[in-house]
């Protein structure tokens, strides 16, 4: 498995400094870009290639909280995390608050398009506001929880920046992956109903 923290001169942690990820993978990149070795050998060509596409990967991956949560757990784990489909414990009622919002929204934008009337027109721009206001107080819970979240993340920093050196046998007994692992899986599910709820505010723009 491919460390991309230890591939971006970065230390292993949960929470990473965007705009300081940025600037290595930029000095990184270009120091391996292909157009630098076009009078090489085939085979030089090909190492470079492959470390350009891995530092790109790699950038991918930590800088998206949801994949780096994932890549940090695997790291230190040394296996592959198993797929779970039940919500996580603390986000039940978002998720239920959520899925009946979303399936009352998607009847109400199913009546809209059969409308015709222009009076009717006029009462479903109003409901569509009302709608719009629902959605966007929805959408700051949503945000509030990401918030906290990567509060915790930041606290864990310290906890992964005093554990034990990277294969030392004590190291993993150090770090709190249980807790990294609910956090992360927190992470994913509220990423994805954000972007639902995105998507229906964009609907209802229309």
């Amino acid at each position: 498995m491919i460390d991309c923290f230890a591939l971006l001169n970065e230390p292993r942690r949960p929470q990473i400094d965007l705009e300081a990820l940025k600037a290595k993978f930029r000095a990184l990149s270009t120091e391996a870009h292909p157009d630098r070795f076009h009078n090489e050998s085939d085979s030089e060509k090909q190492v470079v290639n492959q470390r350009y596409l891995e530092l790109n990967a790699a950038y991918g991956c930590l800088r998206q909280p949801q994949e780096r949560l994932q890549h940090l757990l695997e790291l230190e784990r040394g296996a592959k995390l198993e797929e779970l489909q039940q919500v996580p414990n603390g986000a039940m009622d978002l998720f239920v608050e959520i899925g009946q919002l979303c399936r009352d929204l998607d009847a109400f934008l199913r009546e809209r398009a059969r409308i015709t009337s222009p009076l009717l027109k006029v009462q479903a721009f109003e409901r569509a506001m009302e709608w719009m206001e629902k959605l966007k107080a929805l959408k700051q819970r949503i945000n509030a929880q990401q918030d906290a979240l990567i509060v915790e993340l930041d606290l864990l920093n310290i906890v992964w920046l005093a554990a034990p050196a990277i294969g030392a046998s004590n190291r993993r007994d150090a770090l709190p992956l249980e807790r990294l692992e609910q956090i992360y899986r927190v992470v994913s599910y509220l990423s994805r109903w954000s972007e639902q709820v995105q998507e229906r505010l964009v609907q209802l723009s229309f």
